[in-house]
């Protein structure tokens, strides 16, 4: 029997072995790499010398890089918790029975199929000032005044690309959603109704609490893609009026395109603590509430 036992963990430590090596190799081994690489000059083409934490002095010296980090954070807090509220009450929605669900369902989600850059350029011909189809829509129905160079205005702008960005992918969180709402035995909905609770209560109580690990799963998710956002960005504004609208992303690209390998991979590593902070506070967060419930 202990022989069996030996066996048996030996076995799950044998089946845990790829995707450790899978980790290592793809995460782990490329991260090392990247720190070892930010503490140096490399331009990509002469020997790099170690420099130490120079770059990252010189990141946050740079006013350009600091109003990224703004720029981007502001577009995480805005992007996120819409994604998670829309996705939610649209899983809410279609979780009920009428006719054409399905059709809505496909209609919500397809557009997080589609790359974003394409569907950044979509939106970019659609919103064009002057000539684009939201413009002259809008000529036809005689509110022209309401139209306007909503990219060119950096009051606008981020505006813009943060419920852009929630149309293409609150449908990802929606299914999500949709996958835990049917997850969630309809006879607590019915000994709930009985007690006499109304549909709040039964939301707050049943619902919400059922939904904890689709709720980490989008709230995550969300975080990660909010904070890393570039694809719109790029199709749509490249990061303009000026740089009202680049993000950190944005600006790594750019960094290393202009020879500056070491110092673009420094801001890299500072977009990943950036992104891994508010990801392990939610889920120390999430953590202790769960164990509430």
């Amino acid at each position: 029997m202990k022989i069996l036992h030996k066996l048996g963990n030996n076995l799950h430590k044998l089946m845990a072995l790829p995707a450790i090596i899978l980790f290592g190799l793809f995460f782990i081994y490329p991260l090392t790499q990247g720190i070892g690489i930010s503490l140096t000059d490399s331009n990509g083409i002469s020997q790099p010398q170690l420099i130490g934490f120079q770059n990252f002095v010189e990141f946050f010296k740079d006013e350009r890089a600091k109003k990224d980090v703004a720029t981007t954070v502001l577009f995480a807090l805005g992007s996120a918790p819409l994604l998670n509220l829309f996705g939610f009450l649209y899983a809410l929605v279609l979780d009920r029975s009428f006719k054409g669900k399905s059709v809505v369902r496909a209609i919500i989600y397809l557009p997080a199929v589609i790359s974003p850059l394409i569907m950044g350029y979509v939106w970019y011909f659609i919103l064009q000032p002057d000539r684009g189809f939201l413009y002259h829509f809008l000529q036809n129905l005689h509110l022209g005044a309401l139209s306007g160079n909503w990219l060119g205005n950096p009051k606008s702008a981020l505006i813009v690309l943060i419920l852009i960005n929630v149309w293409q992918f609150v449908g990802m969180t929606m299914i999500i959603y949709l996958a835990g709402l049917q997850s969630i035995p309809k006879e607590m909905y019915e000994a709930c109704e009985i007690d006499g609770a109304g549909y709040a209560k039964s939301l707050w109580y049943i619902t919400i609490p059922m939904l904890v690990q689709s709720i980490k799963i989008n709230v995550v998710t969300n975080i990660i893609g909010s904070l890393s956002v570039f694809e719109v960005i790029i199709a749509l504004t490249d990061g303009g009026p000026g740089y009202s609208t680049e993000s950190l992303s944005i600006y790594i690209l750019r960094m290393l395109y202009g020879s500056f390998t070491g110092y673009s991979t420094a801001v890299a590593m500072i977009l990943f603590a950036i992104i891994i902070i508010p990801v392990f506070v939610f889920m120390k967060f999430i953590k202790t509430r769960e164990f509430d419930m």
